[in-house]
């Protein structure tokens, strides 16, 4: 089915009720179609399990950025199911979950999520970067005081966080304090 067929017959909310972990896997699976048509959760759920990979350049970059001192955290609208991306890219190596939208419950752009994630850091805006692809969640980020990236590949990245004063040398040491 193509991604117009599939958009057009599927529930208009259960993906994003999902995300927020107001419904659980079994109600996705029996709402995903407006029409009530099987769905097979553990083929969606395995192929998304293969699909996932470090994009290139991704994983050093974390890396160098936690020996470097930086606090990550996950700041992501997914469901329970980064718990397969944990399991198959040990991105708590480098991170912390701490902002996933199915614990939360909310979802970026919401600035009440980026609220909450202010708070929980207990820090002010202007310590904090946040790295996106979509530029409306970078747009709300930059709304709440955020410095915000657009993520487009690692090389541009690291250019960007090192025209912020963000560090990467092999040592153990920062310029500035900053949460990434």
């Amino acid at each position: 089915m193509s991604m117009k067929e599939l958009l057009d017959c599927k529930h208009p909310t259960a993906w994003i009720e999902f995300e927020k972990g107001l419904i659980d896997e079994m109600e996705l699976a029996r709402i995903f179609f407006k029409d009530g048509r099987h769905f097979d959760l553990e083929g969606l759920k395995s192929c998304i399990y293969q699909g996932y990979s470090y994009i290139e350049g991704v994983e050093e970059l974390l890396s160098t950025l936690k020996d470097n001192g930086y606090e990550i955290h996950a700041f992501t609208n997914y469901p329970i199911w980064y718990k397969m991306i944990e399991d198959k890219l040990k991105l708590s190596s480098y991170l912390s979950w701490t902002f996933c939208s199915c614990v939360i419950g909310k979802r970026k752009p919401d600035p009440l999520f980026y609220s909450e994630v202010l708070q929980h850091l207990d820090t002010e805006p202007q310590n904090c970067v946040f790295i996106d692809d979509r530029l409306k969640n970078i747009e709300a980020a930059k709304d709440a005081g955020i410095i915000g990236i657009q993520f487009k590949n690692a090389d541009s990245l690291q250019q960007d966080l090192s025209l912020l004063g963000i560090t990467f040398q092999n040592g153990k040491t920062k310029t500035q304090e900053s949460r990434v």
